[in-house]
């Protein structure tokens, strides 16, 4: 018998997994009959778990002991401004963790980021087995193609920690872009619009017979749907602050009454024109009566809303055009994917910056889980594989002197890959040099993530700017960095592995694992109902419908929340490594020493640099006073210099 493996997508918002066998590609329905789970983990006063739809209507109950959105905050620093954005909008309280890392608080406990989403995927994993009737222990799993590596590894530890063997991370697009093709004979340029709940990607792919070659992608991994939701939220806010002199966004019950109702006016002018949002009880005034919203809203003023944040999503795809060498004119086909793209002003506003209309062929709430089912399926061998061609999505870059960042693999650039780069030394007769790893886009050290940082020592001591180090990135196809640096003249060379952290350690990950958290999680009996029927006309007869989530027999009636359209109501630590700067472990052959000075890009003009001992390195993020970068920009070997950052 074949082996089983799922694709998860795992959404901001929503969540959905899907199995390919036999070359057919199934979405597995949850215990609900449907296809989509939402993204929500709600934490019991009796410590059992809930995820899914159950979940989410308990938000409007228990805002502060429910989870939603970990996806936007997975792999990030709580000095972040990413963080900052979504303390704003957040109910449930976010918490410094050790090494700068985010957690959650609830009640006395604290959660990492990876142990939130590992509840989720463990929901999806329950879901398989359910369907299947056995157990389920590989999966691939997609992310954002603008996903940083450390957002990707704390994804990696999430699959871990729920009890699954990652086989791969794919990158939404291209997933989607896999259900697109799959079985077909295409030959064709597409352009994949991603815009989900909480991340926004453009991926720009060649399709030929079963090869699947990504030619650029770009992205913004703090523009999605949620954003769309926070323009009505302040509408809404601000009206009734100015009738009624109360902000509810100062209450959390009331700011989640307000959430809830901004999603479902959105899903219904996916297929109305005009809605009213009802709220019968907002918030209880200082008379102690309740206070309502009643509203109007129609698609124009919806529009008019949310325009400049569809115009940043095009901004995004000219950067991946651009990328790609390609016009517009020149795809053959634009697959939309996401929940958000069901609206009409996006459908429209997608058709004219491509010239034409969108491909309705795939469902974009499923097209990403079922590609990824369909890659499973190709690493497990129970189908013919398809080749995947894909890309580095952002700049691996070296820091050097001056607090600026050379780079060494553009982003885009096919893998695997190997690139080097020629630098020298920064001091006269400096001993050793301080090899610092970054992603990202910015000239600006500190503009971009650190992935690591290792030291160089043993060549040959000479004036500053004689001594060639050459520095090389490697690059494979599991996205594994291997750095070298080495001194031509005399052969002396050390290399490093980054070894990326979700900011947890080894220890840290095994003690979660072991303590069984994501075991908690208990299924939800199902409502009675009819159950739908499975493929892609399934849950989206209705996409537009203002469908909320059933509330717990508990609930009020008070606390109902209504969107009525105007024709509705039918309705390890090893010894070897060390924890460096940005929470992240390399596997370091050489102790960092303090006496360790920058490097500078070979040919800079010393003119333009500090003098020996005038602080070499300003500005780099994390660096001891007595501790220096390599020295600026340097002549390629394998390709052009380095143009000036975007």
């Amino acid at each position: 018998m074949a082996e089983i493996a799922i694709g998860i997508d795992l959404g901001t918002s929503t969540s959905c997994v899907a199995l390919s066998r036999q070359r057919k590609v199934e979405v597995l329905l949850n215990s609900f009959g449907e296809a989509v789970s939402a993204s929500v983990v709600a934490f019991r006063a009796d410590g059992t778990v809930v995820v899914g739809n159950a979940a989410k209507a308990n938000i409007i109950h228990e805002p502060r002991h429910t989870v939603h959105s970990a996806k936007r905050l997975i792999g990030r620093y709580f000095f972040s401004e990413e963080l900052r954005k979504a303390q704003a909008v957040c109910s449930y309280e976010i918490v410094e963790g050790p090494n700068h890392s985010v957690r959650i608080k609830i009640r006395e406990e604290q959660f990492s980021l990876p142990e939130i989403s590992a509840m989720v995927l463990k929901e999806m994993k329950s879901i398989a087995e359910a369907n299947l009737g056995e157990p389920v222990s590989k999966a691939v799993i997609t992310v954002p193609a603008y996903f940083n590596d450390n957002q990707r590894q704390a994804t990696r530890d999430a699959g871990r920690i729920a009890g699954l063997e990652v086989l791969r991370l794919l990158n939404e697009p291209t997933a989607a872009a896999l259900s697109y093709g799959f079985g077909r004979s295409v030959n064709q340029k597409v352009a994949v619009y991603d815009l989900g709940g909480g991340t926004f990607d453009i991926s720009i792919l060649e399709i030929g017979q079963d090869v699947y070659e990504v030619l650029a992608t770009c992205g913004d991994t703090f523009l999605g749907g949620e954003d769309f939701d926070d323009r009505l939220i302040d509408l809404l806010a601000e009206e009734f602050l100015a009738q009624e002199g109360v902000n509810p966004r100062k209450d959390p019950y009331a700011l989640e009454k307000l959430k809830v109702a901004a999603e479902s006016a959105k899903k219904a002018l996916s297929m109305d024109d005009e809605v009213e949002i009802r709220i019968p009880d907002v918030i209880t005034g200082s008379d102690g009566r309740p206070r309502a919203i009643v509203r109007r809203l129609d698609c124009a003023e919806y529009t008019a809303l949310v325009a400049d944040l569809v115009q940043r999503t095009f901004k995004v795809c000219d950067e991946a055009l651009q990328q790609a060498g390609l016009l517009a004119g020149q795809l053959d086909g634009v697959i939309l994917v996401g929940g958000p793209t069901r609206l009409p002003l996006i459908r429209r506003a997608v058709a004219e910056y491509f010239g034409q209309t969108p491909k309705v062929d795939v469902d974009p709430d499923q097209a990403v889980a079922m590609g990824a089912a369909i890659h499973a399926a190709t690493l497990v061998g129970s189908t013919e594989g398809s080749v995947l061609l894909d890309v580095t999505p952002l700049s691996l870059r070296i820091g050097v002197a001056g607090g600026l960042a050379e780079t060494v693999i553009e982003r885009n650039t096919p893998v695997p890959i190997e690139q080097t780069r020629v630098f020298t030394t920064f001091e006269d007769f400096q001993e050793a040099v301080r090899i610092r790893i970054y992603q990202g886009e910015s000239r600006s050290a500190d503009q971009n993530e650190l992935l690591g940082q290792f030291t160089f020592s043993g060549f040959r001591r000479a004036d500053r700017g004689q001594v060639r180090i050459e520095v090389t990135f490697e690059i494979d196809t599991d996205g594994i960095v291997n750095v070298t640096a080495r001194e031509p003249e005399t052969g002396q060379q050390a290399s490093t592995q980054i070894t990326l952290s979700s900011g947890l350690s080894p220890a840290q990950l095994d003690a979660i694992i072991a303590e069984g958290k994501a075991d908690r999680v208990r299924s939800e009996a199902p409502v009675a109902r009819a159950p739908a029927a499975p493929g892609p006309a399934r849950a989206a007869a209705r996409p537009g419908a203002a469908a909320m989530p059933a509330a717990p027999p508990s609930a009020s009636t008070s606390d109902e929340l209504e969107v009525l359209p105007d024709d509705a109501f039918d309705l390890e630590v090893d010894e070897e490594f060390e924890v460096v700067p940005g929470n992240v472990r390399v596997a370091a052959r050489e102790p960092l020493e303090p006496e360790a000075l920058d490097l500078m890009p070979e040919g800079t003009d010393l003119r333009d640099l500090p003098g020996p001992g005038a602080a070499p390195g300003a500005g780099a993020p994390g660096a001891p006073s007595d501790v220096d970068d390599l020295f600026g920009d340097m002549d390629d070997l394998d390709g052009p210099p380095d143009d000036d950052a975007s």
